[in-house]
């Protein structure tokens, strides 16, 4: 029977991170978007750690221990009919990386800003990273259940501060013990939230000076109300569904997700704007969602997500065609025909064996040891999708293990704690016995691996860090000496893939390289 992409499977999909600052409440918002869409029945939190119940989307062992977000989380659920899945990534900065290839596989972003902080460091960068996309960016303002910034000023910093415009579709009643509504500017209604339940009110012709609208607010905060959006309406800027799209132009909602206030409504307006499954960027242009071939590729992989079985997940966003359970496809880096068995869909830990998917769905693919991050499939034709962005590491340490008799162990974890991108791995060549050297982003990302080593792959290590700060790989059309490029200062080593790196303490020991050997390039990636 011949394949055919339907664009029935296609429309109703929607693909998003959400991406904050740590604490801001997103995996709180995360919760309640699955709560809401049935997908769970209670909302758990990130505060209560020492209740049995935790954070969906916080499925890993550290992260319930820390009350932090280590790694990213896929989620799949249905709500009025669309298939959503919701990419939820790390808040800390030490797994920013982890956050910037989830994002690759997203059509749109959720940025969620705390009203009590306003934007913060963390979401400056996460929102370069959309904006360098081109995605669409809806922006949550939480925590209105608490004393902060006056809407007004929050709106005017996120113009000031990321450089893009906004347009609040509702607008916050009251602050803090005051907040229990808010006003749906596009529906022209109230919404008030009391004893667990939301109620609607129409404003009718008179709009905001309808009485049955008046009489449920107190006048001081009806009065307030008024104001903010007679101002908004004089000097706001204008409901552009082009702009929306071109990510240019962010929709902004306001409200609670601790209280779920403005949650719901949320999550039903912002479905409906949100992109269907976009299309991708290939080495032969773009991959469109409707091509009957179908193609993906592995933005990242987990080792461990079922620690009784010691599995290996490797996540696959969908791009064109449809996905079958069973069926073949090229692994393109390898060029090698794989089969692709046993596909799965995820609740973050938790897992079903999915039969097909289609655009814009992550699907996680059992991993024997061959897939790594970027890997492009496809049922025909050996195009490749875009590299996926990889830092240099910002921090090192000698790694040593610590029980010889587990030496297997160990090496399995580095192997496979690096396929994932926690770490990268180096290894020196030069005088005396090898020695294996990992490189982070984020310093808490040693800490991770050391956990990670201990609890899953049963091996205790011992780090000693240096004072290198840079890596940068080298490049040239001549033979490279490494004897030219190690010194007091310097360090070189040999990458995963065998590829010659400098490590150095600053841009000081970069620039005199660079003087003294003006044939060698130094590159901050392997994939330059």
């Amino acid at each position: 029977m011949e394949k055919t992409t339907n664009q029935n499977q296609i429309k109703p999909r929607r693909t998003f991170a959400i991406i904050s600052h740590p604490d801001a409440g997103k995996t709180t918002l995360t919760e309640k978007l699955l709560f809401f869409g049935g997908a769970i029945r209670l909302a758990g939190t990130v505060k209560g750690r020492k209740a049995a119940k935790y954070a969906t989307s916080d499925w890993m062992q550290i992260e319930k221990e820390r009350g932090i977000s280590v790694t990213s989380s896929a989620m799949q659920f249905s709500y009025n009919g669309i298939h959503i899945n919701i990419l939820d990534t790390p808040g800390h900065e030490d797994f920013s990386e982890d956050t910037y290839r989830t994002l690759m596989a997203a059509d749109s972003a959720v940025m969620l800003i705390d009203l009590v902080k306003g934007v913060e460091a963390q979401t400056i960068k996460l929102f370069k990273v959309c904006r360098m996309r081109g995605i669409p960016i809806f922006t949550f303002i939480n925590k209105l259940d608490r004393f902060g910034k006056d809407p007004l000023d929050v709106l005017q910093e996120i113009e000031d501060v990321l450089g893009i415009n906004t347009v609040p579709l509702n607008w916050p009643v009251g602050m803090g013990k005051d907040f229990s509504a808010i006003y749906d500017r596009r529906h022209q209604c109230l919404e008030l939230y009391r004893d667990g339940e939301r109620k609607r009110i129409e404003a009718g012709e008179r709009g905001l000076e309808d009485p049955a609208l008046k009489d449920c607010l107190e006048p001081a905060l009806y009065d307030k109300l008024r104001e903010d959006l007679e101002l908004l309406d004089i000097a706001g800027d204008p409901f552009d569904e082009e702009m929306i799209q071109e990510g240019m132009l962010s929709p902004v909602f306001f409200g609670s997700a601790l209280s779920s206030i403005g949650v719901q409504t949320f999550l039903e307006q912002f479905l409906e704007m949100a992109p269907e499954p976009r299309p991708q960027k290939s080495s032969v242009g773009y991959i469109q969602p409707t091509d009957p071939q179908f193609s993906g590729f592995i933005f990242k992989i987990q080792a461990n997500m079922n620690p009784a079985h010691r599995d290996r997940i490797a996540f696959m966003r969908v791009c064109s065609g449809r996905f079958e359970r069973g069926m073949a496809a090229n692994h393109v880096r390898s060029g090698k025909k794989i089969k692709l068995p046993q596909p799965q869909q995820f609740l973050a830990q938790e897992r079903d064996i999915l039969e097909e998917a289609y655009p814009g769905d992550v699907v996680g693919l059992f991993d024997p040891g061959i897939f790594r991050i970027g890997d492009t499939l496809s049922e025909e034709g050996t195009f490749e999708f875009e590299k996926l962005p990889q830092f240099a590491p910002e921090y090192f340490a000698k790694i040593i293990n610590l029980d010889f008799s587990k030496y297997k162990q160990f090496q399995k974890g580095i192997k496979q704690l690096t396929e994932e991108g926690t770490v990268q791995v180096f290894r020196t060549f030069m005088d005396g016995p090898e020695e294996l050297i990992v490189g982070v982003v984020g310093k808490l990302q040693f800490e991770v691996l050391e956990y990670r080593l201990e609890n899953e792959y049963g091996t205790r290590i011992q780090l000693h860090h240096l004072l290198h700060h840079m890596a940068r790989w080298v490049r040239s059309d001549k033979l490279v000496d490494p004897a030219n490029l190690r010194g007091l200062r310097n360090l070189c080593v040999k990458d995963q893939d065998d590829q010659m790196v400098v490590l150095l303490e600053d841009e000081y020991y970069l620039d005199r390289l660079k003087d003294k050997y003006p044939e060698i390039t130094f590159h901050t990636s392997s994939n330059d």
